[in-house]
């Protein structure tokens, strides 16, 4: 078990006044069996006219929020305090085609495409060589994971949240959101359930050992349904989801789940934008 405080700081500055500005967030964490979050706030600055939080139907937290002081800077922090204690996930033995073939009614509608994973060819081709015959699941959803960890080169900057998995495949280099969307459109391709997980990964490498990539930042990876649960696997470091990592939201792909997005009217011609995130442990008895 492992208590950590997060704070997730985005801060705009406009060369012009915004008259107005709209924003959804998904920053707040999720609580579910492994994962308790008892306290978690986002605060906007111009203090906002309204400022509301929802479950969506993905059973994610959503933060509306709407700022109506004209301003030329603005800044939406969320800050919360998480507890992560994941059991060691039991190997996935069912063959991959029996899971495919289930009829598991929560996990079908991840099995279908969605609006930035729509099927494609050479994602199947790509997909192919984790899934011979009969493989068990969790072998074949564990290579296709190491497989994109060996094939692609994770450089800041390389890519957008508007590139695309063939982007990925043709360019050969991405961060962690197209990973995580390859590898989900891989299983999908097969027939499989796949969800798109957004979170942090903690930035405390081993003794001796290089800091993982995708820390310090929003980091993405997938999700894949076996027929008794959901295997989360990290694409980018090549490891098994664990305590290191915190789940702010699940969805279809990056689009349903972004950190912010939003609209504003506003006479600025130029923007800029800085986010910074701090994940740090809390040792026990000092929690408050």
């Amino acid at each position: 078990m492992t208590t950590y405080r997060v704070t997730h700081r985005t801060a705009y500055d406009y060369s012009g006044e915004v008259t107005t500005s709209f924003g959804r967030a998904h920053l707040l964490p999720r609580t579910q069996p492994d994962q308790r979050c008892p306290d978690a706030r986002v605060v906007v600055e111009p203090a906002p006219d309204e400022l509301r939080e929802h479950v969506d139907a993905l059973g994610n937290r959503s933060t509306y929020f709407c700022v109506r002081t004209p301003h030329r800077a603005l800044t939406v922090l969320a800050e919360s305090t998480v507890t992560v204690d994941r059991a060691v996930v039991p190997p996935a033995l069912r063959a991959w085609e029996e899971v495919r073939d289930r009829k598991d009614l929560d996990a079908r509608p991840y099995a279908l495409p969605s609006p930035r994973l729509p099927a494609q060819a050479e994602v199947a081709r790509y997909a192919a060589p984790s899934f011979p015959p009969g493989r068990p699941l969790g072998e074949a959803a564990a290579d296709l994971c190491r497989r994109i960890h060996a094939d692609f080169a994770y450089v800041t900057g390389s890519t957008t949240v508007r590139s695309t998995v063939t982007d990925l495949l043709s360019g050969g280099e991405g961060v962690c959101q197209d990973f995580a969307h390859l590898a989900v459109a891989a299983l999908r391709s097969r027939g499989l359930p796949a969800r798109y997980v957004s979170g942090y990964l903690e930035t405390r490498p081993p003794p001796g050992q290089p800091k993982l990539r995708g820390v310090d930042a929003s980091h993405a990876w997938f999700s894949v349904w076996t027929g008794d649960g959901w295997l989360d696997l990290d694409p980018t470091n090549d490891r098994v989801v664990d305590d290191s990592y915190v789940v702010l939201a699940h969805g279809r792909d990056y689009g349903d789940v972004p950190p912010l997005k939003g609209v504003l009217f506003a006479d600025s011609a130029r923007s800029t934008m800085a986010v910074a995130v701090d994940l740090e442990r809390v040792e026990p008895g000092v929690i408050g």
